[in-house]
């Protein structure tokens, strides 16, 4: 009979099973001890022959049954269990598990024993038992092992040989006392470990708490002190976050960038007409920063209330992980398009030149409002469109980001970016000789969002050579078009998403119940 090797061992969850059964009835009989029956399923160590991996349901099952006949089987035979006055220490959580002071053999702790070396990770950090959690699972082992011999020869050794009650009683005590001591050590250990985990909320909790504190007094220590929180957090969302990037990068400075545009944003409030909607523009981005930033603080503040519910896997923790998610995805836009303040000017002067655009063409608002799909292919066609109107405007700055290679460090345009311009002010040129200038943008805003559809109707009144122009442009427009959205997909995609944010205005945010 072989000692075991891992949860690879097999437990025997049939016949084994029976002939244990049908000889320890004998034995209780033989022995004087009753006709009480006690089950005993026996661990075979063997590979082969219908046997059950205890890594598999039927395996875990048959070791749990093969647990419980061993505490029915020692109570059977009256015997008092080693004392486990140690679980009154352990954590809520533990306790949850080990509420009371019987045996409770558990099947994980009997795997952790056979599986002694094996390394805990946990949240990226790896841990590893102590020494002398070691040698009490190899103390337990060894028990362990004991049993299953006496048990072989209970089952394959002559009657006259079986064992008797005064063997057996020492080999469960024995069994008994190891298990305590190791179950003792390992709890103990794993509660150790996942107090560690958990510091990277309980530290976040507790500068939080500092913060709000300072913040109360009007303390000039403030800003060092929220600096620090900040760095707290973009670690826990690089350890926690696994919906996003998990990004450790996005500092302080994004939201100092956010408080300071909200200040220009409130300083500026009696502005009107395009200026007010270049305004309201950065105050929802600034704003997304800040009150995702004022969600996690919220949290935080909620679980230094419940920290031992925090499960130290911290991804598993899904209030969490949802904070962490718009936390990052905020302070990802906040990033490029808050901090960069030439990038936030020409978010917010194309998303004013959209706005007055839905002015003119009112199907355009209504796209905004339903996401339309027709939206996303008038987007990237408004940006271009825009750009070309005014190059040197600080709307150039957008498109440079969005196409860097077409651009050299000195932010001069290459030239088939040069060559569009150039065809765009002779379109315009002559459009506006046929219908004046401001009826001339007005037709390129329209056929912009209409596309090919219509196109005929809109040049009712213009000349044919100036219709020609027009439509080449616009055939050029749809091939910078496909560039702009397929160059870097994700930004496109991020800065699509930045435009159509700002076109409709803060959005408000339903109440989401605390969730650890």
């Amino acid at each position: 009979h072989q000692h075991p090797q891992g949860f690879a061992a097999k437990v025997a969850a049939g016949d084994v099973a029976q002939v244990l059964q049908r000889r320890f009835r004998q034995l209780h009989r033989a022995r004087g001890y009753g006709d009480r029956p006690v089950v005993y399923k026996s661990q075979a160590m063997q590979a082969e022959g219908g046997l059950a991996g205890l890594s598999g349901e039927d395996g875990y099952a048959a070791c749990a049954a093969f647990l419980v006949c061993i505490d029915r089987a020692a109570r059977t035979l009256t015997l008092p269990p080693a004392s486990r006055a140690y679980r009154s220490t352990f954590s809520a959580n533990y306790r949850a598990l080990f509420p009371d002071a019987s045996r409770l053999y558990r099947v994980d702790v009997l795997e952790t024993s056979v599986d002694q070396h094996s390394e805990i990770w946990v949240n990226g950090d790896k841990f590893e038992l102590s020494p002398e959690a070691i040698g009490q699972a190899e103390a337990l082992q060894a028990a362990w092992a004991e049993l299953s011999v006496l048990l072989e020869r209970w089952e394959q050794g002559p009657e006259d040989d079986r064992p008797s009650r005064t063997e057996m009683t020492a080999v469960l005590v024995t069994l008994d006392i190891a298990w305590a001591q190791f179950e003792c050590r390992y709890i103990t250990e794993l509660i150790a470990i996942e107090d560690r985990a958990r510091q990277l909320v309980v530290r976040a909790s507790q500068l939080d708490g500092r913060l709000r504190r300072l913040q109360r007094q009007g303390s000039p220590e403030c800003e060092d002190l929220e600096r620090e929180l900040v760095r707290c957090i973009a670690h826990l969302n690089s350890v926690a976050n696994f919906k996003c990037k998990g990004r450790d990068d996005l500092g302080y400075d994004i939201l100092e960038s956010a408080y300071r545009v909200m200040k220009r944003c409130n300083r500026s409030r009696k502005a009107s007409g395009r200026s007010q909607a270049a305004l309201d523009a950065a105050w929802v981005l600034a704003v997304e920063v800040i009150e995702s930033y004022e969600a996690m603080r919220n949290y935080l503040c909620q679980v230094g209330t419940c920290i031992e519910r925090v499960d130290p896997h911290l991804c598993n923790n899904i209030g969490l992980v949802a904070r962490l998610v718009d936390w990052e995805t905020s302070w990802e836009v906040g990033a490029r398009y808050v901090r960069e303040a030439s990038l936030l000017d020409a978010v917010c002067d194309v998303v004013s030149e959209i706005k007055g655009a839905q002015g003119l063409v009112p199907v355009l608002m209504q796209m905004c409002e339903d996401c339309d799909v027709e939206l996303f292919l008038v987007l990237p066609r408004m940006v271009l469109i825009l750009f070309v109107a005014d190059p040197a405007g600080a709307r150039a700055v957008l498109l440079e980001s969005l196409l860097p290679h077409r651009f050299d460090k000195g932010r001069q345009m290459h030239q088939e970016l040069d060559e569009l311009v150039h065809r765009s002010e002779e379109a315009l040129t002559s459009l506006s000789a046929a219908v004046g200038r401001d009826a001339a943008w007005q037709l390129v805003v329209k056929r912009a969002v209409a596309g090919d559809f219509q196109a005929q109707d809109l040049y009712m009144q213009c000349p044919q050579d100036a219709q020609i122009l027009m439509e080449g442009l616009m055939r050029d427009i749809e091939r910078w078009s496909l560039e702009l959205q397929r160059h870097c997909p994700q930004d496109w995609n991020q800065c699509s998403a930045v435009l159509v944010q700002c076109l409709m205005g803060k959005q408000k945010k339903p109440n989401v119940k605390f969730q650890v």
